[in-house]
């Protein structure tokens, strides 16, 4: 008999909200439930008044904004036509993830349980607020809100006779099955950057891979901090983008990390394969290629080097055939032991390949077709665009600091995506890079005549680069800037091209190094100097403030 249906839709920025919503789904398979689980805006929002039953499990970023997968749905949800009775037959509860230290905490879910509340939908439970900023994170208020949720939803809607919940000692089926090829069958590359429609324009779906045209280093050797200036050919991709807007980079895991995977795991990264769903409902992940090698996977798709989260030992709990390391992991998964995972995982930000070292009775155990289930996806990762297609047609450039630091751990952390584009040379042939444009928060005047005031610190410049460009193409002069950086002599980046539109009347410019003398100087030092003139451009030029970091 078909089980009672659930729909748990997330909105989510950094992957909580998915892998809680997701946590959610498991929960209601082991009650026997015909559970879906969506990201918002891949949901057809209008199916809505037929649900009965909804989770909605959604982050806050920003200053109170929703999360970009759930932007379309939000628009759509506040439309003033709906009717205060349109959701009259749904039971629904809201689960939101946030951070108590910024004033609008959780303000996106609070604001959905009401929308829904007033489209006469029937919560089954106040709006749960995780926090990150909880001692045990925001599992401290989703796991004993889980508990009142299911007992809530079992009185609405109990279990047929016969039918016992499955118990937490059995493991649930993987969400794809993998078949692997035989060597013999026809053999087809499958590429990370599939074809799009003709004339669409670049996508997450359907990335440009863009060639690197140069990558220069712009700090100084003797800098600690490695920053470079990426210069990328976008010539005939179809995108175009105007200043504050940023371009989406998806990275890809060293041949280092992916062999020793693929040691850890026994896996052959030759090996080709097709994914099969388990249950019908399930599509087939967006980014992989069918039929697809392990090596492709484990270098484009799964997230390695990522901070592994509670629900990944949890599932590798289920493998271990090792008494200890079971013993372990199931205290790493329990309510119990999150300040102890917390000390070993997200302190000294050890990655989802160096925990796997830990435990490897249960690595090797690991069967492949759960990779998927265990492991997240790469995500994209944003850059602020650091020139203008006036001054630079068919170009993209990112101003782009190298994510190096130390924890307690020996190897010093490094960011994925950083690392591997500082990696890449032009001299090596022809390097692509899979990136997609996106609309920024910053829009600058259409007023020829209205001066901008730009504070950007550090890489923090980047997007006011691309502004000035922009403004100086047009031939508009109230631009003024202030930089700031260690030491004049070390990490001010563009310094030429600054001075030259200095020179030409084009730019006012305050510059703050802070080690360049005894006593630190900041931006705001500079801000606070030059009080008149920027009160002078504020209330009488009508002036905009740009702050970036």
């Amino acid at each position: 008999m078909a089980g009672q249906k659930l729909l748990v839709l997330f909105g989510s920025q950094t992957g909580t909200a998915q892998d809680t919503a997701e946590r959610i789904g498991r929960e209601a398979k082991r009650r026997h439930f015909q559970c879906r689980v969506e990201a918002l805006d891949s949901y057809d929002v209008a199916n809505l008044i037929n649900e009965p039953l909804v989770v909605f499990v959604c982050a806050t970023t920003g200053q109170g904004d929703p999360p970009d997968n759930m932007k379309m749905f939000w628009r759509f949800l506040f439309r003033k036509n709906l009717p205060p009775s349109s959701l009259c037959q749904l039971d629904y509860a809201v689960l939101g993830l946030g951070d108590s230290s910024y004033p609008k905490f959780n303000f996106v879910a609070k604001k959905l349980h009401k929308r829904v509340l007033q489209l006469g939908g029937n919560a089954l439970l106040p709006v749960a607020l995780g926090d990150d900023q909880h001692d045990l994170g925001p599992d401290a208020v989703i796991d004993p809100w889980l508990l009142a949720l299911w007992d809530k939803i079992l009185a609405l809607y109990p279990l047929p006779p016969g039918l016992e919940v499955i118990s937490p000692d059995t493991r649930l089926p993987p969400k794809y099955t993998l078949h692997y090829m035989s060597e013999d069958s026809p053999h087809h590359a499958g590429s990370l950057l599939r074809p799009a429609a003709a004339g669409a324009v670049p996508s997450e779906l359907h990335p440009f891979a863009a060639r690197v045209v140069s990558n220069q280093r712009l700090t100084a050797e003797s800098h600690f901090q490695d920053v470079r200036l990426i210069e990328f050919d976008v010539t005939g991709s179809g995108m175009t983008f105007s200043a504050g807007d940023v371009v989406m980079i998806q990275p890809q895991n060293c041949p280092e990390d992916v062999q020793q995977f693929c040691q850890l795991l026994r896996l052959d990264p030759d090996r080709r394969f097709v994914l099969k769903p388990t249950e019908p409902s399930t599509s087939l992940p967006a980014l992989l290629p069918q039929p697809c090698t392990i090596r492709h996977l484990v270098t484009h798709y799964l997230d390695i080097s990522c901070v592994p989260r509670r629900s990944f030992f949890e599932l590798l709990s289920y493998f271990s055939t090792n008494e200890l390391e079971r013993e372990k992991l199931q205290e790493f998964s329990s309510p119990q032991g999150q300040e102890e995972l917390y000390s070993y995982c997200n302190r000294p930000r050890r990655t989802t390949l160096e925990a796997l070292w830990d435990f490897p009775h249960t690595t090797c155990a690991i069967p492949p077709e759960y990779l998927l289930d265990l492991i997240p996806r790469i995500r994209p990762r944003a850059f602020s665009i650091a020139s203008s297609m006036l001054a630079h047609p068919d170009r993209i450039q990112i101003l782009m600091a190298v994510v190096r630091y130390k924890t307690r751990l020996s190897k010093p952390r490094r960011g994925l995506c950083s690392t591997w584009l500082a990696s890449l040379s032009p001299e090596q042939g022809d390097v692509r890079v899979p990136l997609w444009v996106k609309r920024g928060g910053m829009k600058f005047p259409t007023d020829p005549d209205t001066p901008v005031i730009m504070i950007g610190p550090g890489t923090g410049v980047a997007p006011f680069r691309a502004a000035i460009q922009e403004r100086v193409a047009q031939g508009r002069r109230g631009n003024c800037l202030f930089f700031g950086c260690r030491q004049k002599s070390k990490d001010f980046y563009c310094q030429a091209e600054w001075e030259e539109l200095v020179t030409k009347g084009f730019l006012t410019l305050f510059t703050a190094f802070s080690r360049d003398q005894e006593e630190k100087v900041y931006v705001q030092h500079r801000i606070r100097e030059n009080r008149k003139l920027v009160w002078e451009l504020l209330s009488s030029g009508n002036a905009h403030i740009y702050l970036a970091g």
